[in-house]
């Protein structure tokens, strides 16, 4: 991962903001290059509505790009081929900046790789959402209901009936054979492990996407979403726990999983900004939005999963901590026949060296 800039901690002086004002006063159309789905637009948004307010003064536009990782929407995710690109998610908001038609990418920093292309880094990150995982599955009376008012669908030899499943229910309680749906080796690993009596298949799909898939095939009685993405889209767990929401089916039920329960990814429910080395006039932008303490959490988490030797795909975990003056990590790893777990704190500064000490105990 590229070195990063000299944070400031918060309880320090406030340095001078003087060697970025020549920078700040350019009239260019400062572009922040995005994916298209409805959640990395809903981030890009969030980040442009950051921009304006902290620089009324300056013009900024949002430009969507396909990436790769939209493109092959049959492509496995959770076992994926040694032929597909890293970075599917990314490569192509990169190669946007290093040829300047963009000053800033939006990334879910989960999908970012560690290693970035010469030339860039990563400019700032925003403080960090909700990082839990949330289990979902439907609502036994809402089937009952569609039962009623409903006429009955042909049934095929080999179909499977839709299945609810009470509200709060846990990974655990599911019924043996109860499928969970998730195209993440790390969540798939959890499941397992926390409730060995399921079975998992792959989904792909935005989340909106995923939600009405878990609504309408019964081949599948559960999957699993993260509550920053759920939250980022106005989806709302009610205190019923239903899930409700702009455009979502009726009838499906949420528990959130706690970190102690599943350990989130590295960079889950955080939002990175990608910026050329050279480029000032977004590095003073990026110096504005940067929220300290969640930028040492996914340094940590970042320099762990590099440590690893692995990328978005592989199955370990990583959950950063500022408390006080001390960054705290828990770090699971699913590469070996037996899980092995690790954690341990330092001061905040020394957020990569952590990640990275915590790496060569699970390797």
């Amino acid at each position: 991962m590229s070195k990063p800039p000299p944070w400031r901690n918060p309880s320090a002086p406030a340095a001078p903001a003087r060697p970025r004002a020549a920078a700040l006063k350019s009239a260019d159309t400062i572009v922040i290059a995005t994916r298209g789905s409805a959640l990395a637009l809903a981030q890009a948004n969030q980040v442009l509505a950051q921009c304006r307010a902290a620089f009324p003064r300056l013009k900024f536009e949002l430009k969507i790009i396909k990436t790769t990782g939209d493109k092959l929407q049959t492509a496995s995710l959770s076992n994926p081929s040694p032929e597909l690109p890293k970075g599917l998610f990314t490569k192509e908001l990169e190669v946007a900046l290093l040829e300047k038609q963009a000053h800033l990418a939006v990334h879910s920093l989960k999908d970012l790789p560690t290693e970035l292309p010469a030339g860039l880094r990563l400019g700032a990150v925003g403080q960090r959402a909700d990082v839990r995982d949330v289990l979902l599955y439907r609502d036994p009376a809402q089937l009952a209901h569609l039962a009623k008012t409903q006429p009955a669908s042909e049934w095929r030899p080999g179909q499977r009936e839709k299945r609810g499943f009470p509200a709060n229910t846990t990974l655990a309680a599911l019924p043996a054979g109860a499928v969970v749906a998730t195209s993440s080796t790390r969540r798939r690993a959890h499941v397992l492990l926390l409730a060995p009596h399921l079975t998992t298949i792959e989904i792909r799909g935005n989340v909106p996407t995923r939600v009405q898939k878990l609504a309408d095939d019964p081949a599948m009685d559960a999957t699993i979403l993260a509550a920053a993405g759920l939250a980022r889209l106005q989806f709302r767990i009610q205190p019923d726990g239903h899930l409700v929401g702009p455009g979502l089916p009726a009838g499906i039920l949420a528990t959130t999983l706690e970190t102690d329960t599943m350990i989130p990814c590295v960079g889950q429910g955080a939002i990175g900004l990608e910026i050329r080395d050279c480029d000032e006039l977004a590095a003073a932008v990026c110096a504005r939005l940067d929220h300290f303490n969640t930028h040492q959490c996914v340094l940590a988490e970042r320099a762990f999963l590099r440590a690893m030797g692995g990328g978005c795909a592989s199955p370990v975990a990583a959950h950063a901590r500022v408390i006080g003056h001390l960054i705290h990590v828990r770090a699971i790893s699913f590469t070996h026949a037996t899980p092995r777990r690790a954690e341990g704190s330092r001061p905040v500064r020394e957020a990569a060296a952590l990640g990275e000490e915590l790496a060569r105990q699970l390797r």
